[in-house]
């Protein structure tokens, strides 16, 4: 019966650590370096599993009401993180987040002081949050 109870426990041990690198794994994965697969990907992301995911931006701008202080917007810089179609790095991605989600993405061939537009996508809600 020790034995039994003390296997059951190695068990659940390994079991828990198996999960627990699964799940850092994810957590820790990349997103996708390509315009469509990361617009889709950050559109599911709040603001804390994108730093958790990216890093603090390079470069970050808040929008703030003036009674509470309180952030309802935020201007996001990040440098070569995702790819244009022919596989070069782009310099600047520009997240553009409202209420906690990403709302816009843009993709600069600047490094994001140029007034210029890049190539910008809106992200699509996801229809089971509506």
């Amino acid at each position: 019966m020790r034995a039994q109870t003390w296997l059951n426990g190695v068990l659940a041990v390994a079991l828990l650590s198996l999960s627990g690198v699964v799940l850092a794994g994810a957590a820790a994965g990349k997103l996708p370096e390509d315009e469509q697969g990361f617009v889709d990907a950050v559109g599911k992301l709040n603001r804390a599993q994108l730093i958790a995911l990216l890093g603090e931006p390079a470069r970050a701008e808040d929008v703030k009401l003036k009674d509470s202080g309180r952030v309802v917007a935020s201007i996001w810089h990040y440098h070569n993180i995702n790819k244009d179609a022919a596989g070069a790095f782009y310099p600047t991605t520009e997240l553009d987040i409202i209420d906690d989600q990403v709302s816009v993405v843009v993709f600069l061939n600047n490094d994001g002081s140029d007034a210029n537009p890049g190539q910008t996508y809106e992200v699509q809600p996801n229809p089971a949050d509506l």
